[in-house]
Formats: C-alpha cells, structure tokens, sequence
C-alpha cells in the first residue's frame, strides 16, 4: 500500500524545488526528507528526482507522481473540509500550457470562455517552449496545450491537434518609425529596423519567406523569444514589431504605435492540442468553438 506520508514529503520537495527549502518550511531535517523519499523510491521501484548539479530535478516518472500528487492532495483537502462541517464547492482544475511564442491578449481572449463555463473552473496556466508543455501533457500533468503549431508528427504521443483559427498579421511602429517608413508598405520595410521572433518559432519562417518573395530585406535588430518583450521594444521606438491582425486595434490602443500595413500572405495559425484523457475535459471544447465562432472569423 502507498505511504501517503512519504508521498507528502515528496510533493512537498518536489513543490518546494529542493530538499534544504522543503525541511525548512516542514522544520524537518535534510536527512529526514531524503531518507523518507528514498523509501517511497524502493517501494515504487522508481527514481523520481535526479541530481543536476548541486539540485534535483525530477525525472519522467517523477514528474507523473506529481500530478497524481497534486489531485490527491487537492482531494484531500476538500474531504477534510467536508468532514468538519464545512461546505466544499467542487471546482474543476484545468491546467493549460501556453507556447512562450502565444501573444498573451489572444491567449486570454482563448482562454476566457473557459473561465464562463457554468461549472466553476480553476485554471493554472504555465508557460514555456512547446516541447517540455507536450511532455507534461503526454504525462497528464497538463490539460491542454495552446501553441502556433500542431503537435509534431514524430512524436509518440496519442494526442489531438484543435486547430483554433488562423489570420494574417500587421506591422507596427512608434509614430516617428511609422512616418519614415508607412509609406510604399510592404516595399517600405526593406533596410527598415525590425524586431523579429526568435529563430525557432514557426513564425519567423513564414516571415522569412515572405520577405524573400517580396524581395525585402529588413535590418533586424532584435529577436525575441517573448513577444510581449518584443512589443516594449517596439514600443520604445527601437524598430518595427509585428502582431497579429485581429488584435491590431487592441495593440495600438495599448501601445500608442501606428499600424504600418499588414498581409494575408503570412498567417499566424493558433492550436489548442490535447491528449486522448483530457479530450473530454468541458473547457477544451469551449476554448475550441468559441474561437471557431467568434474570434477568428472576419
């Protein structure tokens, strides 16, 4: 039978980030927590931190027994809540896992019909590169994924690729940028200063080959793997960013940029991807037809 206290030390390290952190906040000692999460080890017959350096990181497994982890202890405090008399409103968790390439206003005009639902949702957002956001989802420790790209073919994950919608994207300046070069767009880019996304984003290729088509070649001066740090650059004035078009009006407004032009020759395109036993999950299907309905179409 699973000893719930070791499990308890462990989620308690695993949560904390390392051992030292989580004997301070349990007043245990080191050696205590170590010698507790070793027996937990020997009877699941499974390592669940390694050592990187000086610190622990947790393994494949080790990040699965979290997430069962983190339901049950969630559990248990609702039970202990009902038991001694008091009222427990039953909450769906939703984890979602945000590409650190998604722009964060059309990430929450995504995410909102979520938080509409009837029943109540608790939604935990985390963000990151895709690849380590499929791997938590492959371990269900993740709900959904919302990403610029589908899930790639090779990997061996029985997953879902939603695909949200799709638009063209628009270029954008502080109004002194803009007065120089607004004028003969898209021509009016080439040698023009250009923030751009970072190299392995899905994005900057499609932005590539539309400069090569059109024969422009941009003086790009800053990547970013952000694009909410890439908008404060161009809202600095330190070159020309760009941002989807369906929330242009949106970023000129929050910025005080100008819109330079846009195109329909490059398309941002928005996926929501799950796995096989989170399918049935009720936010996922109302992230999936609100932006089929409403933020997408024209």
């Amino acid at each position: 039978m699973l000893n719930y206290k070791q499990l308890n030390y462990f989620w308690q390290v695993a949560r904390a980030g390392s051992i030292a952190r989580a004997s301070e906040q349990l007043d245990l000692t080191p050696q205590t927590l170590s010698g507790q999460i070793g027996l937990l080890e020997a009877s699941l017959e499974a390592t669940l931190f390694k050592r990187v350096g000086r610190g622990l990181e947790l393994t494949e497994t080790g990040r699965l027994a979290l997430s069962y982890a983190d339901e049950i202890f969630e559990i248990g405090a609702e039970m202990e809540q009902a038991l001694s008399g008091g009222t427990v409103k039953q909450v769906t968790t939703f984890r979602v896992g945000i590409a650190d390439v998604m722009p964060k206003s059309i990430v929450y005009s995504l995410l909102a019909p979520a938080m509409a639902l009837s029943e109540p949702i608790k939604i935990i957002c985390r963000e990151d590169k895709l690849d380590k956001l499929l791997g938590d989802l492959a371990i269900h420790r993740l709900d959904l994924v919302l990403s610029d790209r589908p899930m790639p073919e090779q990997l061996d994950i029985k997953g879902n690729n939603h695909k949200l919608g799709e638009c063209g994207i628009s270029f954008f300046a502080t109004p002194t940028l803009a007065a120089k070069y607004q004028q003969g767009f898209p021509a009016s880019l080439n040698q023009a200063p250009l923030l751009v996304p970072s190299l392995d984003t899905a994005m900057r290729r499609r932005l590539m080959r539309w400069f090569d088509a059109e024969r422009i070649r941009p003086q790009i001066v800053g990547e970013f793997d952000d694009s909410a740090l890439m908008k404060a650059f161009g809202q600095a004035g330190i070159g020309i960013f760009m941002a989807p078009s369906v929330i242009a009006s949106e970023i000129t407004r929050q910025f005080g940029v100008v819109e330079l032009g846009k195109t329909e020759e490059v398309q941002d395109y928005y996926y929501a991807i799950s796995v096989e036993r989170r399918f049935d999950h009720p936010a996922v299907a109302a992230i999936r037809d609100t932006a089929k309905q409403g933020l997408f179409t024209n």
